[in-house]
């Protein structure tokens, strides 16, 4: 039958909502009939994929519309066009049937498509005997999608797709491309409205900013020789492991010569081996993910599924995942579903309404960052959320995810006002909904790749959050491995920055923190959040002149790792960086040159060492049978003392005093009678200290020893019997 003229305006135009249905090859009642849009060619001539010629093809429009009849039955086909002397050839994309089947379309409906990733997006596949690019896009209320990019430049007349209603998903195979082309999308919203080009949700790679276009590559690599890592964190409780991270900024670590970021390549080769110097077992990447903007250090991102840009290749992240597990160590990275920015090429309002957010700004504007909030309650928003955690998890071995502003989800009233905010269902101000969504993705990770970790930043009191998310179980489980203990952070840092006479005041602020130490499987941070907005560095924060500060933070250093809890410390603070970070310069590392900075980096090391080394510092971080108080009431000195142990280790003592006043005589109770070797002294002189300690160790008897407690520091002792 043939096109009315309208229909074949609109075919010319790009503005036909179901191009399938005109272009390509059909079977009709006179045999295969053909139509192709072939701009510039004069000339046309259909052949089979593997060269059998099918059939001469008529030009009907100038604009390049051309028809024929075929010789056997619809299939794919490409054309020998020809024009002014010149022969190329071009392969129908509307010769070829869909990519994705009823499978797809029933589990993307139920929301329970665990591989979207393999789905969605830009894919390398053969179809149809035919090697080229699938791409899909989900856009349920748009009128039209088209696919734009170098392939086709950039004319949205070339490649409208295909729509899939039933799931509000198009697609078009494009064959004959490959790898490293850009694209993008233009979408027609339902009002007739053109969106801004949007860049692919679902893309592997990015452009470099301020460029914003997707880029068709493959994820993670082919080969990985991470296996003895992965079967290892497989076959252990971590809250049962050493676990101390080493937070990082990728881009501002270090920088090259030229003051440009590190390549990943390049971080492998100096941030790997730095880490296992230091005894690090993880380290911690602020955002991977694409993200237009520097200073936003990768929280407001646009690409999920893109590491970034800026520091290389895609793969080359892959690569430096590998090469840290190869040498121990591993990865986790922040992962941010809590909110996204609003630049016109990302998510906000994708198909023209609000798809992935809310429309009403009271549930979807967060007015901390001035970003969008997912809406947690759309089955296909949590399915992009939680197959975006399954995706790193799977193509990148990741071990784990830090989930970023874990609160700020939480609670519909979250930096809200009364009046700002709507109340859940029962009037309440928790939002179910993302509860629900943190609750699967949990379940999820945890169910599909043993060995991954996910750990919350929520700052509240929220009861749960690492608690596992059964169904039988309360609903406000989240199901998290580890939480950050905000509160810890909050509290010791005060208590540090206190002059030591005023400390005997504030002594609750050191034993507070351990009446909850075990309520949650707790991450003591010292993140990077403690060292920006004109907060100053960890040294900074110490009171005192530079001798005590350097001493308060040994001594708070040693105190933490003697703590119950996994440990985090922000890059530079190993080495007491004094500069407050900032994500535009590489960290102060002549000052590793000095022997009061490089003699903390020592102790870092050291700190390390003897946690991974003594179970009783870290087989028990999470449980109280860990922990005994030996000292907690002795305000007047300033003096804390307590027992970390383990079943079938040797228990370790930890006494830090926190005043300036030497003890030469100190008793302290010990649970068992013989020799404890003093395993760590805060004010030993390779750490720039005062080198006043206990000769190697004590001997205890009739339940307790005198010590020797130098000023402003921390000591563990070791029982030996």
């Amino acid at each position: 039958m043939k096109p009315s003229p309208a229909t074949l305006e609109a075919l010319l135009a790009g503005t036909h909502s179901d191009p399938f249905s005109v272009l390509g090859p059909h079977e009709g009642p006179a045999g295969t009939f053909a139509r192709a849009i072939l701009p510039g060619a004069e000339e046309a001539e259909a052949f089979s994929l593997k060269g059998g010629r099918l059939g001469k093809m008529t030009r009907v429009d100038d604009r390049g519309l051309f028809e024929g009849k075929l010789r056997g039955k619809p299939k794919p086909v490409k054309y020998r066009c020809r024009s002014s002397g010149s022969e190329w050839w071009v392969t129908d994309p509307y010769s070829f049937g869909p990519v994705l089947g009823p499978l797809d379309d029933l589990l993307v409906a139920e929301g329970t498509h665990f591989r979207l990733f393999d789905k969605l997006g830009a894919h390398v596949i053969e179809h149809e005997g035919c090697r080229g690019v699938h791409f899909a896009v989900w856009a349920p209320n748009a009128r039209l999608v088209s696919l734009v990019g170098d392939f086709n430049d950039w004319d949205p007349a070339r490649h409208p797709m295909r729509a899939r209603h039933s799931v509000g998903i198009w697609e078009i195979f494009i064959p004959d491309v490959g790898e490293g082309q850009a694209y993008k999308y233009r979408i027609v919203g339902p009002d007739g409205t053109v969106q801004p080009l949007k860049a692919d949700p679902y893309a592997f790679a990015s452009e470099l900013r301020p460029k914003t276009a997707s880029i068709v590559a493959h994820s993670g690599k082919a080969e990985w020789g991470d296996a003895d890592h992965r079967a290892h964190w497989s076959s252990v409780d971590p809250r049962r492991e050493a676990i101390s991270i080493y937070e990082v900024h990728p881009g501002s670590w270090q920088r090259n010569d030229h003051g440009w970021f590190l390549t990943w390549d390049e971080m492998a080769d100096r941030l790997i081996p730095y880490v296992v110097e230091l005894g690090f077992t993880h380290i911690e990447f602020l955002p991977v993910s694409e993200h237009p903007y520097d200073p936003s250090w990768g929280y407001q991102t646009t690409g999920l599924y893109a590491p970034s840009a800026r520091f290389g290749d895609v793969e080359g992240f892959a690569r430096f995942v590998d090469g840290a597990h190869q040498a121990g160590v591993g990865v986790l990275v922040d992962w941010v579903p809590a909110h996204f920015p609003v630049d016109d090429h990302g998510l906000a309002r994708f198909d023209g309404t609000a798809l992935y957010e809310h429309e009403d700004p009271k549930l979807g504007f967060h007015p901390d960052w001035n970003t969008a909030i997912y809406n947690f309650g759309r089955r296909e928003v949590q399915s992009f959320l939680v197959n975006n955690a399954l995706f790193w998890a799977e193509k990148y071995h990741v071990d784990g995810l830090r989930v970023d502003a874990v609160a700020s989800m939480l609670y519909r009233d979250y930096s809200r006002k009364d009046g700002e905010w709507i109340p859940n269902e029962h009037g309440g101000r928790e939002n179910w909904e993302a509860v629900d969504f943190l609750r699967a993705t949990n379940r999820a990770l945890y169910g599909t790749h043993s060995g991954v970790m996910t750990i919350a930043e929520e700052s509240t009191a929220w009861p749960g959050v690492s608690q596992p998310a059964f169904d039988e179980g309360p609903r406000t489980a989240l199901g998290f491995g580890f939480k950050w203990n905000m509160g810890f952070m909050h509290d010791t840092l005060e208590y540090m920055s206190r002059d030591p006479v005023h400390r005997k005041f504030h002594h609750r602020e050191i034993t507070f923190g351990l009446h909850y130490a075990f309520s949650e499987n707790f991450v003591l941070p010292l993140s990077h959040d403690e060292v920006v907005h004109g907060k100053g560095s960890l040294l900074t924060k110490m009171s005192g002149d530079d001798w005590q500060k350097f001493a308060n933070l040994r001594a708070y250093y040693a105190m933490m790792w003697g703590h119950p809890g996994k440990k985090l410390l922000f890059m530079g603070q190993e080495f007491a960086q004094r500069r407050e970070w900032s994500e535009e310069r590489a960290l102060d590392w002549d000052l590793n040159g000095t022997p009061s900075h490089s003699g903390v980096r020592t102790l870092v090391g050291d700190l390390n060492r003897l946690y991974r080394a003594e179970p009783a510092l870290h087989a028990r971080d999470c449980e109280a049978e860990g922990f005994e108080w030996l000292i907690g009431d002795d305000e007047t000195n300033s003096v804390f003392a307590w027992l970390r142990k383990a079943p079938g280790a040797a228990p370790v003592a930890v006494i830090s005093n926190m005043t300036p006043t030497m003890h030469d005589h100190y008793r302290v109770p010990l649970p068992h009678d013989g020799r404890w070797s003093e395993v760590l002294n805060s004010d030993a002189e390779s750490y720039g200290g005062n080198g006043k300690g206990n000769m190697g160790g004590v001997t205890a008897s009739g339940g307790g020893a005198h010590l020797v407690l130098p000023p402003l520091a921390t000591i563990m002792l070791r029982y030996d019997g």
